[in-house]
């Protein structure tokens, strides 16, 4: 059993930071995510546009498209997202100490 003495010294992270290091960790999720979906919507758009202007409704055309761009994107912007990760890890634990 811990003591008195023990208990107090730990300090508890309130609710408000809590909610901080959620509300840090979704926004990070979209600037991450963001890059790669914002470029299959708009290349999704373009090709289904052309199909709707063509009348070819085949699934692959609208799908390879789609692909090839989001990994051109992801291969573009590998170092950035990488950074950015790396920031917020290191960030988030060099400031364990002043959360808990």
């Amino acid at each position: 059993m811990a003591s008195k003495e023990t208990l107090a010294r730990i300090a508890h992270m309130n609710p408000q930071e809590a909610v901080d290091l959620g509300r840090e960790a979704l926004q990070m999720a979209l600037v991450i995510g963001a890059p790669v979906l914002i470029s299959g919507l708009v290349v999704g758009l373009a090709v289904g546009l052309l199909q709707a202007i063509t009348q070819v409704q085949e699934q692959t055309v609208s799908f390879v498209p789609k692909l090839v761009a989001m990994v051109l994107v992801v291969s573009l912007m590998l170092p950035w997202l990488i950074g950015q990760m790396v920031s917020y890890a290191h960030d988030l634990i060099t400031n364990i100490p002043n959360t808990l």
